[in-house]
């Protein structure tokens, strides 16, 4: 897919030159940090810059190797080989980003590794075939560490195949400006609707597995843009994916009232 219009996106530091070093020196490049915090958004901006295709894999626990590379197919009384997304990304020379890599199944790693060094080749174990990264061909993944710590994670001799970047929550202001330019949402609403956020992502007590993602708050702007009640707006878009312990939405509902 080619990215024909610019998507928003708020520089935070130095993330498009060590994009653009790893793309010309052929480098692959791991994104870390927690869900709604852009990384999928980065990576889409920045085909746009390099004006590159971009293939995007949504990986989870059923993703295989066989899901990237391709499988036979029957057409008729025919098995005819049908390329996947990581194929013809290496194939055609486009951006191939695996969003929560560390979902996938561990074929998964087996099957990038001799993409991720020197050699820059996809093996095709069905085919017997070796098949050269075009020279515009990038591996991008990415995964949240936060919330595979104890679950699944990437080991060392994977991750230190990659160049790495972090992301994380964005400072107050910053968060609240990509909020109201995201949305059109008037910029005191959007600096509330940070506030609560952060309140909430204080609250490490509460042990919640994820907290609230900037887009989240995206998400309840655009619901107040529409018309919808800001306390009401704040509840179905911000709390209510948090959580399921009606103890803690109580707690949560409590205290956005008490901000907006």
């Amino acid at each position: 897919m080619k990215i024909e219009k610019e998507p928003f996106y708020l520089k935070m530091g130095k993330e498009t030159e060590v994009f653009e070093a790893g793309f010309r020196k052929k480098l692959p490049l791991l994104i870390k940090g927690p869900t709604g915090t852009g990384k999928s958004r980065f990576v889409e901006y920045m085909a746009w810059k390099l004006d590159k295709e971009i293939i995007t894999v949504a990986c989870h626990e059923e993703t295989s190797a066989t899901d990237l590379i391709g499988r036979f197919i029957l057409k008729g009384t025919e098995a005819i080989w049908q390329d996947g997304p990581l194929t013809k990304a290496v194939k055609t020379g486009a951006i191939i980003y695996l969003d929560e890599v560390a979902e996938a199944r561990p074929d998964i790693i087996v099957a990038i590794h001799s993409l991720t060094d020197y050699r820059r080749t996809l093996f095709i174990d069905k085919l017997g075939e070796e098949i050269k990264a075009d020279d515009d061909f990038m591996l991008v993944a990415s995964f949240n560490p936060g919330y595979q710590k104890g679950y699944k994670e990437l080991k060392p001799s994977t991750r230190q195949r990659f160049i790495g970047l972090s992301f994380n929550y964005p400072d107050s202001r910053t968060e609240a400006e990509i909020v109201s330019k995201e949305t059109g949402i008037d910029s005191k609403i959007a600096k509330d609707l940070v506030k609560i956020a952060n309140k909430i992502r204080n609250l490490t007590e509460l042990g919640l597995t994820e907290t609230v993602s900037t887009r989240l708050i995206v998400i309840a702007a655009n619901l107040i843009v529409e018309g919808l009640d800001k306390r009401l707006a704040v509840n179905v878009g911000i709390i209510q994916p948090l959580t399921d312990d009606e103890e803690i939405l109580t707690t949560l509902i409590t205290l956005s009232e008490l901000m907006i």
